[in-house]
């Protein structure tokens, strides 16, 4: 059984010339391990006893492994000793790349709509020897009629068994580092940003801000709407027609972007397979008074998925001084208590009184409250748990679990490793803050987390700040303003599907839009922070797979089956439909197929169903096509100068060094046949676009220009978003925008005038001059706020 293959002298220059045109030609292909499945490859749960290459990790179960080898061995019973020692090494060889973690590639099995190749993509040497010594074995491996016609002649066949991305034929993939060395790992970039991948689950809501579920076994999951509406989704994604809960007539909020108030939080009694129970979190308007109300509902008797409105019963109300710092967060913990999550009252500093609201225990604002609604059918609404930490203390309130919070956004309960139950209960939160940094918490019983006194781990009130009684708790991470400026919590992940996030506490920034993790090291109890990218070029390929998502995340959450999921909108108003439901998938690594199967229980719906239709699409790059050309007879075996022919230099010719003035360096493979290489200089038009002010050699980023009407100018910051540089940077030829840069990150223009302001982009235009603004010539800012990008392409990691 042959493990390798020794390239012949003469083949080994030619391929390391090769190498050098390419890499002097085109940016190196990006690690993309996939699957014939169209998902990414997987440690089987058994042993493979046939492709033992690929037992660690790869494509095969050990039921595929067997197939295999029964294959393996149909084939070579037609030989006869002489045969089967000169070619089983290679049949085996091509038959197991089913199991190899690249299949996809090799097979060229990206597009899931049309049909896989029956040989997989080979290197032109290994083909080469393949086809001098084994070429009787072609019509057993491969019942494909093109090659029954070109078998006879190598160079047709090896021309036919070429990729277009030559760094993924086989063997030579095999001891390229560059592909194999974190194979199986989340994939990150020089600055350790972590790159995975989203799949559309919902779209069309308004400012959703809770997904949660039922727990009862049906892996139904509920989305709320600001509005005071909550939908029905089904396992199959299809929505029910009816709402679950619509209190849009008593919810208070407005459509003004960035109102605060409305419904705010939504879970489900630990119980609710057998009471029905669920409580919301809302605002309401009595007389001239704002309170937050919590509710107890009951779901119909005769509609699981509809709520009896006349159920209602009020739990708790609270005074709001202000429109702002809501609260907002329902949950119940391990212990089966639920837990409320209150904003400080709003306005900034927390005003009130002599230490505010958050150090005061007797007000319920700023506070994690933990109360007991079980049997509560008869007598209190809910009662004190009895080891509730102040108890005792005359001048608290009994309900007061922990306090000196701002306006916790987004609270989680880690549900524990599945294996060991490690980190199970702990209670993760991110805390708003005020004009510094934002902040995450786990909460502790009896603990004050610092506000006002301070505001992450700096000094916020200097006096308070300086009492040795404060005796506050630290934030587990805290991150400045010029990160973002609004924590949204999100959650542990525990979930089967991606074993390599397990542990992986994922959370985002409201107004910057950024996701970023925090994972714990255990033997200093500290946590290691990741930016978390959308994975590059083609790391997100996979059918069904987005790399992009709306700016304004507004919360997380986990279905029954602990995946993990965030919802975020472009249009932060409780009116806009903009808003859309994500899964997080990595890319690099899933769980064994059938691994984490489940049986939903059945559910009986007695409304219509809205099928799911995706909106949202992979941005930045070209989908693969399989239609192939069928490859032209060719007199000379020389590949090397047909694969320069290919790449369009003239005879001759040095192969051009990279340029991104205008366009990055083309990925392998791009290139459609009867392209040449050279491109003549485009003519100025309306609406182009360059990059000024990067530091010598990064032409990936800049002050944007504009050209329009015969002259350049700049373009101002006010509205200045991740869309609008989408839009700056494909239209340069770049597959995305790493960075949308404010307040002349990269110089003024002063020279030029400001030629649009107030820019509003979907990210799909083709211009600025496509995207909403003020009129050409029309602003009123100025040029220390001229705005600029960074770019980023699949070949090229770039530095942010």
């Amino acid at each position: 059984m042959r493990q390798c293959v020794r390239v012949p002298g003469g083949l080994g220059v030619l391929w390391a010339l090769t190498v050098c045109v390419l890499v002097l030609c085109v940016a190196p292909a990006a690690p993309h391990p996939q699957c014939l499945d169209f998902k990414p490859p997987f440690r089987p749960l058994r042993e493979l006893q046939f492709c033992i290459m690929y037992k660690e990790f790869g494509c095969c179960d050990f039921e595929k492994d067997q197939q295999l080898r029964a294959k393996y061995y149909r084939i070579m019973d037609n030989f006869d000793y002489y045969g089967y020692a000169n070619c089983a090494g290679f049949v085996l060889e091509m038959i197991c790349q089913e199991c190899s973690p690249f299949a996809a590639h090799l097979f060229d099995a990206e597009d899931p709509t049309t049909p896989v190749r029956t040989i997989p993509g080979l290197c032109p040497d290994y083909c080469s020897q393949f086809w001098n010594e084994c070429r009787s074995t072609i019509p057993l491996l491969s019942d494909d009629p093109h090659i029954a016609v070109v078998k006879e002649d190598r160079t047709r066949l090896c021309r036919y068994l070429e990729l277009d991305d030559a760094d993924y034929c086989y063997p030579h993939l095999l001891s390229d580092q560059k592909l194999t060395l974190n194979l199986g790992r989340v994939q990150s970039d020089v600055d350790g940003c972590l790159q995975l991948c989203l799949e559309e689950v919902a779209n069309g809501l308004r400012n959703p801000l809770a997904m949660v579920h039922a727990n009862d076994g049906t892996h139904r999951f509920f989305v709320a709407e600001q509005v005071g509406l909550v939908w029905t989704y089904l396992p199959d994604r299809s929505k029910l027609e009816k709402p679950f809960l619509n209190i849009t007539k008593v919810v208070l909020t407005s459509s003004w972007e960035g109102d605060e108030r409305g419904f705010l939080g939504l879970t489900f009694h630990p119980k609710h397979k057998y009471n029905r129970k669920l409580y919301v979190y809302y605002s309401v308007e009595v007389g001239f008074d704002e309170r937050i109300r919590i509710s107890e509902f009951q779901v119909s008797a005769h509609d699981m998925n509809v709520v009896d409105h006349a159920s209602e019963r009020v739990i708790l109300e609270i005074d709001e001084p202000a429109s702002n710092h809501n609260g907002g967060q329902l949950l119940f913990a391990d212990d089966g208590y639920l837990y409320v999550f209150t904003g400080d009252g709003g306005m900034a500093g927390d005003p009130f009184g002599k230490y505010g609201n958050a150090q005061n225990k007797s007000a319920l604002l700023g506070k994690v409250l933990r109360i007991d609604v079980d049997n509560n059918n008869r007598g209190p609404l809910y009662r004190i748990p009895p080891d509730n930490p102040f108890v005792q203390d005359w001048g608290a309130r009994p309900e007061v679990y922990a306090y000196g919070v701002r306006n916790m956004w987004r609270c989680s309960v880690d549900r524990g490793d599945p294996r060991t139950k490690e980190g199970k209960g702990r209670i993760f939160c991110g805390d708003v803050g005020q004009n510094k940094f934002e902040e995450i918490d786990i909460i502790e019983k009896g603990r004050n987390f610092g506000w006002r006194a301070k505001e992450g781990f700096s000094c916020y009130d200097k006096k308070l700040c300086a009492n040795s009684s404060l005796d506050d708790v630290l934030p587990i991470y805290a991150y400045p303003h010029t990160m973002g400026k609004s924590v949204t919590g999100g959650y542990v992940y525990r979930g089967c599907e991606y074993p390599n996030m397990n542990g992986m506490y994922i959370f985002g920034d409201f107004m910057s839009g950024r996701l970023m993790s925090l994972q714990e090291d255990r033997n200093t109890g500290t946590w290691k922070y990741n930016e978390v990218c959308m994975g590059k070029g083609m790391t997100c390929a996979f059918p069904g797979l987005i790399n992009n998502y709306h700016q304004y995340i507004i919360s997380f959450a986990e279905d029954e089956a602990g995946e993990l999921y965030f919802m975020s909108t472009g249009v932060p108003s409780a009116t806009s439909p903009s808003g859309v439901v994500y899964k997080v998938v990595d890319p690099s690594r899933r769980a064994p197929p059938r691994h984490c199967h489940y049986d939903p229980l059945p559910v009986r719906v007695k409304s219509n169903l809205i099928k799911f239709v995706p909106q949202e699409t992979l941005t930045g790059l070209e989908q693969p096509r399989k239609a192939k050309p069928q490859p032209q007879p060719t007199d000379s075996s020389d590949w090397l100068q047909e694969l320069v022919d290919r790449l369009g230099l003239p005879d001759g010719a040095t192969p051009p060094l990279p340029t991104t003035t205008t366009k990055p360096p083309r990925r392998k493979g791009r290139r459609r046949k009867g392209q040449t290489g050279t491109e003549s200089v485009p003519e100025l038009q309306n609406g182009m676009v360059r990059l000024v002010g990067g530091e010598k050699g990064q032409s990936d980023r800049g002050r944007v220009e504009l050209y329009v009407n015969g002259e350049w100018g700049t373009v101002c910051d006010d509205l200045w978003n991740i869309n609008n540089a989408e839009v700056v940077c494909r239209q340069l030829g770049f597959t995305r925008a790493l960075k949308a840069a404010k307040n002349s990150e990269f110089g003024e223009g002063k020279d030029l005038r400001i030629l649009l302001d107030d820019v509003q982009c979907d990210g799909t235009e083709s211009s600025l001059l496509d995207c909403q603004h003020t009129g050409v010539g029309t602003n009123n800012c100025a040029h220390y706020e001229d705005a600029g990008v960074i770019c980023g392409t699949s070949g090229h990691i770039i530095e942010v």
